[in-house]
């Protein structure tokens, strides 16, 4: 049997998705499934703070988070990712892209104000770990803003090769596993929401239980608070 190392079949992946993703994400952020995140990160996260994008892809939400009025540093571990953000986002002084792995952060503890991770949990071997990295390089009571992809979402579909006995580089986690890891970390949970595919009505889903609600997400994107000891 041949090895499989996941960091490097993925950095393979995410690079010749790049330009996939490039004529996408403008659309997903401005009108589709990202377009309510960066509001929901003002509520809570004062301007002028410092944010790490994790995932950041070509960096147009890097790019939305600094126009409005943060700091962000991108990171991808795709390295064409990180030449179309910094090709296209090169005239903001308020923004950096690094090539770089979610599970070996080049940061030190404590360093960010708030961390964004928008579908990168699911990509990776050990979430858990994954998320103990966020919880280190992000401040005490600093934030934590992740989108984890529900059941009725396309993109879960790249894991179903596992049922055949393959190797891929997507896991099979849901929105309530990635709230237990959360509580096992003692991350508080501090605001949320679901985004749901077309057709699904809200007067059908929003006297449902969370998990329920969960449950017809395309995705559910949480935002968690380091609790400062």
């Amino acid at each position: 049997m041949t090895s499989f190392n996941w960091k490097s079949v993925a950095e393979n992946e995410w690079d010749k998705r790049a330009d996939f993703w490039n004529k996408k994400s403008m659309d997903m952020w401005e009108h589709g499934s990202r377009k309510d995140i960066v509001p929901l990160l003002t509520e809570h996260l004062e301007q002028g703070s410092e944010i790490l994008d994790i995932g950041c892809g070509d960096g147009y939400g890097s790019f939305k988070l600094c126009s409005a009025g943060y700091r962000v540093t991108g990171i991808d571990l795709s390295n064409e990712m990180i030449q179309l953000a910094q090709s296209r986002m090169q005239a903001e002084n308020s923004m950096s892209f690094q090539q770089g792995d979610v599970n070996e952060l080049p940061f030190e503890d404590n360093y960010f104000d708030a961390i964004i991770a928008i579908n990168v949990l699911e990509w990776v071997e050990d979430p858990f770990h994954a998320l103990k990295e966020l919880q280190r390089v992000v401040k005490n009571n600093g934030l934590i803003c992740t989108g984890i992809l529900g059941p009725t979402a396309g993109p879960r579909a790249n894991s179903y090769p596992r049922l055949l006995g393959e190797k891929v580089i997507c896991n099979t986690m849901m929105p309530w596993e990635f709230n237990a890891m959360a509580l096992e970390l003692k991350l508080e949970y501090v605001d949320g929401l679901g985004v749901y595919k077309e057709g699904v009505q809200k007067d059908k889903y929003e006297d449902l239980p969370l998990k329920l609600k969960q449950a017809l997400t395309f995705m559910w994107v949480f935002l968690l608070r380091k609790v400062g000891e």
